[in-house]
């Protein structure tokens, strides 16, 4: 997935739970400036951030209230 679909991704979920980016960044454990990185294509997600947005991104599809792609696994690119 291209780092530009991640940053809308994130902002997505972050938008279907209705935050901000400082409120979306507590929920996370990470600061607002790396939620910002995050959605304008400066910064990609570490691992463990990954799994934390894949975990939200589940509960929000199984509530209905999203629908789009997949975040990028935790696989190395080689």
């Amino acid at each position: 997935m291209a780092e530009n679909e991640v940053g809308n991704l994130i902002r997505n979920l972050r938008k279907a739970m209705a935050l901000t980016q400082e409120q979306f960044a507590a929920k996370l454990g990470v600061t607002f400036p790396t939620v910002n990185r995050w959605e304008n294509q400066k910064a990609a997600p570490s691992p463990l951030a990954t799994e934390k947005l894949q975990k939200l991104q589940t509960q929000l599809e199984k509530k209905g209230l999203l629908k789009t792609s997949s975040l990028p696994s935790n696989e190395k690119k080689q």
